[in-house]
């Protein structure tokens, strides 16, 4: 694993597998990060029996999303394929997966966060699709979103790129808790919920759950990584929002 992006360890009698974020302030959801935290959750989950993930991040940020950079022609498909196949990957796993949210949590980041059991987030917290406002679209969020919240409250997100406080995405039902150590709560909801049940019947549970979940995502994603390479990739405003994105400059649409 690479430590240098994930950390992993155990709490609440070992059965709950903790994995954080370590690259603050932005927790940039990178190559390496992608890898890193498949890695962790490949070991963490093969070691030992487990009930459950719990995942937050370093620093007063859970995270800013996915690379900008890697969203660029030369990385674009490879990074998408390769963060797709992680979100697969946790909507299909046996045990429930919990996030804890502090500061900003957005694009990549909260379409990581949208495959859990629950969202934990801190007062403070935000959450956002901002993608719209760099020239693209959010392929994963524009599956989750609406089957987390009311489809228009998903649509007015993932097409205007504002940012949710806590109490909003509390109201909505996109996060299930707000508190001020919003770690400690999910391992205490771990604690209350989940920690004097068996592993075995909770991986069926889990299965009977998600499965429906998780194909209907599966065949979606397949469908909107065309749509976004083949269609979106070809225009000249994502190059150019992207573009402006890393220039620090206000982009220039030409609509086409």
């Amino acid at each position: 694993m690479n430590a240098a992006a994930v950390r992993a360890w155990r709490s609440c009698g070992e059965m709950l597998l903790r994995l954080r974020l370590n690259r603050p302030k932005a927790n940039i959801l990178d190559a390496a990060m992608i890898a890193a935290l498949d890695t962790a959750l490949s070991e963490g989950l093969d070691a030992r029996p487990t009930l459950a993930v719990l995942i937050d991040a370093e620093g007063p940020n859970f995270s800013f999303g996915a690379s900008v950079e890697e969203h660029l022609p030369a990385h674009c498909a490879d990074m998408l394929r390769g963060f797709h196949a992680l979100l697969l990957r946790l909507l299909a796993l046996p045990v429930p997966v919990l996030f804890a949210v502090r500061g900003q949590c957005l694009g990549g980041g909260l379409e990581l966060a949208l495959t859990g059991l629950r969202i934990f987030a801190s007062p403070e917290a935000k959450f956002g699709q901002p993608e719209i406002k760099l020239g693209v679209f959010a392929p994963a969020a524009s599956v989750l979103l609406p089957e987390r919240i009311a489809r228009p409250a998903a649509e007015d997100m993932l097409l205007s790129g504002r940012s949710l406080n806590a109490s909003e995405a509390l109201a909505l039902g996109l996060v299930q808790a707000v508190a001020e150590d919003p770690e400690r709560a999910a391992e205490l909801w771990f604690e209350t919920h989940l920690a004097d049940k068996s592993a075995a019947a909770l991986r069926h549970a889990m299965k009977a759950a998600r499965a429906d979940l998780s194909a209907r995502t599966r065949a979606r994603l397949a469908a909107l990584e065309t749509l976004y390479l083949d269609e979106l990739m070809q225009t000249r405003d994502a190059l150019e929002g992207l573009q402006a994105f890393l220039a620090k400059r206000t982009p220039h649409w030409e609509h086409r």
